[in-house]
This record gives structure tokens, C-alpha cells and sequence, in this order.
């Protein structure tokens, strides 16, 4: 089979090495703000460079809202699977419905021995996988909660209680590549999770071919397994595959999609810059080429324009899915109340720009979560504020030294306005000069084009994205002058940063504000692009 139909997620793999730590936070929380679906890590305990996979990622999944985390994959030799269940679970729960399971049966033996592990052949590896698996949903109360009992060679259960429960169904993706493997993800696993190197693109048709029988003899049928791959490559002019250009990735991976059945693609990189290429470049064009084959497929006429993925072949038109349905907007902007703080606005806010609003208008769920997911970045740009605020008022009561506040804003989402202010402002809402294609792709831009008697609101909003850029800057500064400031002169250096802090406060709030207002309407209408 080809195209199984699944919906296409992006994601990336990042390192867990210890001393990447700041790097790879920053890199899942941009992750989060460009829109990608997953941020997942490896997991090898018996690695002294890395830390511990669980822990990272609940720090990670507590830096984000909206990606959804996973161990990519779990080492389970040294994970019990009860154990390794109510992490998953407490996850889950905490990250409000974000966590995922990967699963692989082992490798390293050497490594897993000298770190308590038990040695086990291939046989024995899958045969404990598929008792482990039966052991975690089990907890996640797969047989309505009943107390768990799984009698097995490798793990015996009995009578333990299930729970606590996730939040949402998580997922067991499989990393398999042997033919028994296969089978056993067919049969049980919610999706199947190869690599690069492993398993490459002419590989793959084949094995999924094993994974298609198993899933029909088990009565689930193929369309029951979600296709995930890790990939890995460099953005250039070569011709090998993810060699080249950012078009050339989304061409590529769209036939893997038509062709292969893959839909999740997970990039392992820890740089920042293919990160965001990855995630405003060729996700959304590999999301369009392979919308427009489907359709095409469906019987629905090409428009003139519209992208085409020469490397499919044709297949039997299906029947094309019902309407969704559409509801009045239920997303609200987030009320400014007009307290101010400094006294001192480097705007005015009387004379705003305003975009004409329908009294009544009807979206569908999915045209809503675009808009949603803008108010769910604010949100955290609030929180982060609170925090720096909180992390000022320490510093005022002598509970955290100066340096440490520094390095608390340095890390924050807030303070990478690079990329972060305004949600998606600069590599999103900015038009980058000599780069068409991530042009071709920002949210203003897009909405410019999409509807131009907005153009007025979106110069506004870049305007003040400059302005908090440059108050940003203040705090730091005045942070820096609390750092230096001589003996009797640190209650000035104090009232100096809180001063900034407060222009920071009523800048960026108000920002927030508007820019919900103004843009809620149009991105459910349009989307990000």
C-alpha cells in the first residue's frame, strides 16, 4: 500500500548529552513556537554524557505548550515496565495530555549488562517487548482499570493496580526492523518508528509490506499503525536525498508520504537554523504538495497554480470525506485591563489600527486551533514574565544573586525575541529579506496576501515587535548595570531594572493584547500559511 492517509506531523530529535542542555531546551521551546508537533530524545542510560531521558524531558515538556514529547526510543532492559508505564502516565498528566511512548527492545548488551541489565537474545528481546507493552497499557488501564496481571516469561504481574491514568491515549510507537519485529508492530503498536541508516527510503515499501500483513491478520488493518521516521540531512545543493534545497526535502519527503506511507518525520539536528527551516519551509510545503496529490486522487480537479508531486503514480479515486463541521469562534482574546506600570507608554494606544470584526462567524475545529495555538504561545510569554518579575523580587529580597537572574531571563522563551516576541514574530511575522521561501510562508506575509485591508494592523504589529525588541534590551542592560554597580549604589542599579521591567510589563502585555484582537478572526479564516 501507499498513502495510508494519515496526517502528516513534523518533529525534531535532539541531543541529550549533558553538556548541550541549554541548547537543546532552546531548541524544544523553538520547536514549540514554529509550530512543529513532537520534540523527542534518545535514551541510553548506561551513557555518562547523557542525562537522564525522563527527567530532560519533563523539563522540556514544562518549557512548552503545545509540542508533545516522547524517548525516541525507550531503553527498556532498564526501564521496568511498570516503572516505565507510570512515567509515561505522570507525563501525561502534567503536560495536560503531551506524552508519548517510544519503545525499543534493546541494543548495546554489553553496555545494558554493565549497567544491571539483563543480557537477552533477539528471541528473548521481543518477547519481553511484547510483555512489557501488555504490562504499561495495562497501568494505563487498557482493560477498564482492572487490577493487572500479565503472567510472562520476562514480566509477571499480578493483581497490581492500574493507574495513574494518562490524560489522553498514548501511543506506543515501535523502533523495528527485523522481520519478527515488524509482525509484532502490525499486531500491537500504534505506530512504527525506523531511522535513517537503518532503514532507508527504498527500504521501506518493503517493510512495510510485513508491518500491512501483520495488522490485516490481526483484524486492525494497516491504516491502525502510524509510519514515523527519523531523518537526518543538510540543507545544500546535492542531489542525495534531504541534500538539497528546502523544496528538494519537501518534494522528497512528500513521495515518501505518497509512495511509503510515512507521515510523521522527525529531524534529528541540533542546529537552530535547520530547525526553523524545517519547521517553516518544508513542513508546510510538504503539507501542501501532499494535500494537493490526495485531492488530486479524490477526483478533485487541479487548480491552476496549485503544487503537484511528479513522483506519484495514480491511483483509484476514493470516495472524498464529509464537510467538517463549523461552529461560532469559541477562542477569546485575552482581556487588557489598562493598568500601567510605568507610566511612560512608547506608543500611543489610541490610535491602533483596527480590523473589521464579523458579528457572526462559523469555523471548523481545526481552522480554531490555528488561532488558539497564537493565545497558547501568549500565554507562556506571560507566564515567563511573571517569572522575571518574581525572579526581580527575589533579587530585591536578597533570595538570588544577580548573576543567577540573569541566566534564569537568558533562557527564556521571552528573551529570545529573535524569534519568539509576539508569537512568531521576526523568522514568522518579519519578512526576511533574501529568503522567499520562508516569506512565502510567514504569517504576515500570508495574511497581506490573504486579506490586504489588514495591512495596516500588521505594519502596527511589526512596529511594536521593534519597540519590545529594543525595551528587551533594557532590562538586559540595566541587569547588567545591577552586576556592576559599586558599593552604594546597588538600591539605584535596583530601581534602574525595575523601572525597565515595568516598561517591559505594560509593553509587552499590551502588545499581547491587540494583537489577539486584531488577528484572532483572520487566522481562523487563513490560517498561519
Amino acid at each position: 500500500m501507499g498513502d495510508y492517509g494519515h496526517e502528516l506531523e513534523f518533529g525534531i530529535f535532539v541531543s541529550p548529552e549533558r553538556t548541550r542542555v541549554g541548547t537543546t531546551l532552546q531548541l524544544a521551546e523553538l520547536a514549540d513556537v514554529t509550530g512543529l508537533d513532537l520534540v523527542t530524545v534518545q535514551d541510553h542510560p548506561y551513557q555518562a554524557k547523557h542525562l537522564d531521558a525522563w527527567t530532560l524531558l519533563s523539563v522540556i515538556a514544562a518549557r512548552t505548550t503545545n509540542v508533545r514529547v516522547a524517548a525516541n526510543v525507550a531503553n527498556l532492559p532498564l526501564r521496568p515496565p511498570v516503572v516505565l508505564a507510570k512515567s509515561v502516565a505522570t507525563l501525561d498528566v502534567l503536560s495536560g495530555g503531551r506524552a508519548e511512548l517510544g519503545l525499543g527492545t534493546g541494543a548495546f548488551w554489553d553496555a545494558v549488562v554493565a549497567a544491571g541489565g539483563e543480557r537477552r537474545t533477539p528471541k528473548e528481546a521481543v518477547d519481553a517487548l511484547v510483555e512489557a507493552v501488555a504490562v504499561i497499557r495495562g497501568v494505563w488501564g487498557a482493560d477498564g482499570g482492572r487490577a493487572v496481571t500479565v503472567e510472562g516469561e520476562h514480566y509477571r504481574v499480578t493483581g497490581l493496580r492500574a493507574g495513574p491514568l494518562p490524560v489522553h491515549d498514548v501511543q506506543v510507537w515501535l523502533g523495528a526492523y527485523g522481520p519478527r519485529m515488524l509482525r509484532v508492530t502490525g499486531r500491537i503498536a500504534d505506530g512504527w518508528l525506523p531511522s535513517m541508516g537503518y532503514a532507508d527510503p527504498d527500504a521501506l515499501p518493503g517493510l512495510n509490506t510485513v508491518i500491512d500483513a501483520a495488522a490485516d491478520a490481526a483484524g486492525r488493518g494497516p491504516q491502525a499503525i502510524r509510519r514515523m521516521y527519523n531523518v537526518f540531512g543538510r540543507f545544500g545543493t546535492g542531489a542525495g536525498f534531504l541534500q538539497g534545497s528546502a523544496a528538494d526535502w519537501a518534494e522528497q519527503l512528500a513521495g515518501l508520504t505518497l509512495e511509503a506511507g510515512m507521515s510523521t518525520y522527525i529531524l534529528g539536528s541540533d542546529d537552530p537554523d535547520d530547525l526553523r527551516r524545517f519547521a517553516t519551509e518544508v513542513a508546510p510545503a510538504v503539507r501542501d504538495l501532499v494535500a494537493a496529490e490526495r485531492a488530486h486522487r479524490a477526483g478533485a480537479p487541479l487548480v491552476a497554480g496549485e503544487p503537484e508531486v511528479p513522483v506519484v503514480r495514480p491511483r483509484p479515486p476514493a470516495a472524498p470525506s464529509a464537510e467538517p463541521a463549523a461552529y461560532s469562534l469559541a477562542v477569546r482574546p485575552t482581556p487588557d485591563d489598562g493598568r500601567r506600570l510605568s507610566g511612560r507608554m512608547p506608543w500611543s494606544e489610541t490610535d491602533r489600527p483596527e480590523a473589521e470584526k464579523p458579528g457572526t462567524a462559523a469555523y471548523t475545529a481545526h481552522h480554531q486551533a490555528v488561532p488558539q495555538h497564537l493565545l497558547d504561545v501568549h500565554d507562556h510569554l506571560r507566564a515567563e514574565l511573571g517569572q522575571v518579575r518574581d525572579v526581580v523580587s527575589q533579587v530585591r529580597r536578597g533570595l538570588m544573586s544577580v548573576g543567577a537572574a540573569r541566566s534564569v531571563l537568558n533562557t527564556m522563551a521571552l528573551r529570545q525575541n529573535t524569534w519568539t516576541l509576539g508569537a512568531f514574530c521576526e523568522s514568522y511575522c518579519r519578512l526576511v529579506t533574501g529568503h522567499h521561501t520562508l516569506e512565502d510562508h510567514s504569517i504576515f506575509r500570508h495574511l497581506r496576501r490573504r486579506e490586504p485591508a489588514l495591512a495596516p494592523v500588521l505594519d502596527r504589529l511589526e512596529e511594536e515587535h521593534h519597540v519590545i525588541a529594543d525595551v528587551l534590551e533594557q532590562v538586559d542592560d540595566a541587569l547588567v548595570g545591577l552586576v556592576s554597580a559599586g558599593e552604594g549604589s546597588g538600591d539605584e542599579a535596583l530601581a534602574e531594572l525595575e523601572r525597565a521591567l515595568d516598561l517591559l510589563t505594560d509593553t509587552l502585555l499590551s502588545h499581547l493584547a491587540y494583537e489577539e484582537r486584531e488577528l484572532i478572526h483572520p487566522l481562523a479564516r487563513h490560517g498561519f500559511g
